[in-house]
């Protein structure tokens, strides 16, 4: 009898490891690190919506929720569409509730691509995206948007669509760089989605953590893209509630029902008595949600500050919860490497941002670092931060 193969795991599969994110949490808790390399909040979201869980758990709303989500839950982010962005959305077809942003990724490029069909999108990505395209057994192409300014490289870009382009996966505010795509790099994209009769899939979790009196423009408002484009999003980064794994996507009841078709044999339903719960939080005044970005905006200003201080160049972000900063000016050649060693350069562990990336050279030298925590551990890390001039 022969040796059983080395891995199980399906061949395309197989360049999919432990995520990062995991490797360096571990390491941040096995040194005793401030660990700015993972993107959670180190602090509870609002009051109401922690009391609504509470009294949602106490009145028995503890077993499968309905297949597309409660009925307060689909009202209320068919509320906020039009509250925020004056895009009217049917709640009873037009609104899927998922286990997070991460599944409603995972089921629309499943329900929407075929074996051999091209996804276009934006290196620097979220990991989950490559490994969606994988398990679908798509081909990802992509366009880079290069430190230190990110701007969208339309040559580039029209490049990466072709006749076998099936839709296009965009994330904006965007994670990890920082970015607010501009109304004319999202109208480029509607023109060539447009062009190439492609599904534009917007992850847009960050939509409310935007900075320096920028606005967040949602593809399903531009032009003739409502009819094409499934909106995502979710309580965990908003409301500071990144366990709950509540998400959602909007769009053309058609696409809706497709991502409803093979979500339903993914998690089948998820998160019972934290969904009307976010319902509560999303129906809060606006008044929440400018201080959500207000007191972002600050800590984004302190990290940066110490990263500027500690000798490496910033990136500085208009939204999201992240900063990229350059080691270059440090003598640091491979980020990766400098990422294990932070911990006992300086004491903080970031994230190498060519992890993010397919053309891994365009970010070499470029480390993430998460700016969603207490001020004081904001600090302490500024503080350690600033040891690392010394090992230049």
């Amino acid at each position: 009898m022969g040796q059983p193969p080395a891995t199980p795991l399906i061949e395309r599969m197989q360049g999919f490891g432990t995520t990062i994110f995991a490797e360096m949490s571990a390491l941040a808790t096995r040194t005793g690190a401030v660990n700015l390399g993972q993107g959670f909040p180190d602090t509870d979201g609002p009051q109401a919506m922690l009391e609504a869980a509470v009294d949602a758990i106490r009145s028995g709303r503890n077993q499968y929720p309905p297949g597309p989500g409660v009925p307060e839950l689909l009202a209320a982010v068919a509320g906020h569409q039009r509250r925020f962005y004056g895009i009217p959305v049917d709640p009873s077809s037009q609104v899927l509730v998922t286990a997070g942003a991460t599944e409603a990724i995972a089921a629309t490029v499943l329900a929407l691509c075929e074996p051999g069909d091209e996804v276009v999108t934006f290196e620097p990505y979220y990991d989950s995206y490559a490994a969606t395209i994988a398990l679908a057994g798509a081909q990802r192409r992509t366009s880079v948007l290069r430190f230190p300014d990110f701007a969208v490289d339309e040559a580039s870009l029209r490049a990466a669509f072709s006749s076998r382009t099936r839709l296009v996966l965009l994330n904006t505010p965007h994670n990890p760089t920082g970015k607010v795509f501009t109304r004319a790099e999202l109208e480029l994209i509607a023109a060539l989605a447009r062009e190439h009769d492609a599904w534009v899939v917007t992850d847009e979790v960050y939509e409310h953590l935007v900075f320096d009196g920028l606005e967040h423009v949602p593809m399903a408002t531009l032009p003739g893209m409502a009819e094409r484009t499934l909106t995502i999003s979710s309580a965990g980064k908003t409301f500071s509630a990144t366990g709950w794994k509540v998400g959602w996507l909007t769009g053309p009841a058609s696409a809706v029902t497709a991502v409803r078709t093979v979500k339903q044999f993914l998690t089948y339903v998820a998160s019972g008595p934290f969904q009307p719960a976010v319902a509560t939080a999303l129906d809060l005044p606006d008044a929440l949600y400018a201080g959500l970005s207000t007191s972002l905006q600050a800590k984004r200003d302190l990290l940066c500050e110490g990263l500027v201080g500690a000798g490496l160049t910033v990136a500085r972000p208009s939204g999201t919860y992240f900063v990229v900063a350059d080691a270059a000016p440090l003598g640091v050649t491979d980020a990766v490497d400098f990422c294990r060693r932070m911990p006992e350069l300086c004491g903080v562990v970031g994230v190498p941002v060519s992890v993010f990336h397919d053309d891994v050279d365009a970010a070499r030298t470029l480390v993430r670092f998460a700016f969603c925590k207490r001020d004081e551990v904001l600090h302490e890390a500024v503080r350690r931060l600033s040891g690392l001039a010394i090992h230049a």
